[in-house]
């Protein structure tokens, strides 16, 4: 995970906590947080390289929309990931 970007790593996380994570679903979560608007053309670019990786996996939801899953491997670099901050944070 230490090649990821932070926002690659933030839609990581949003990934694997939303319960159908679509794109949509995905930018609103950012979007939440950020409190700035995450346009089409940063979000989609990012989920495709989180895909390319191996983090996660991309299928159709309906004909418009395709449906966001944590791999097992995305979740081990997430749990992994947590290991580390834990042993700097309290």
């Amino acid at each position: 995970m230490y090649d990821l970007t932070a926002f690659q790593r933030d839609l990581l996380y949003v990934t694997n906590g939303l319960d159908e994570p679509h794109g949509l679903a995905i930018r609103d979560e950012l979007e939440n947080y950020y409190e700035i608007e995450v346009h089409h053309g940063r979000l989609y670019p990012n989920l495709d390289t989180l895909v390319e990786k191996g983090l996660v996996e991309k299928s159709d939801l309906d004909a418009r929309s395709n449906v966001y899953t944590v791999t097992r491997r995305g979740r081990r670099e997430i749990e992994a990931r947590a290991n580390w901050i834990a042993q700097y944070v309290d």
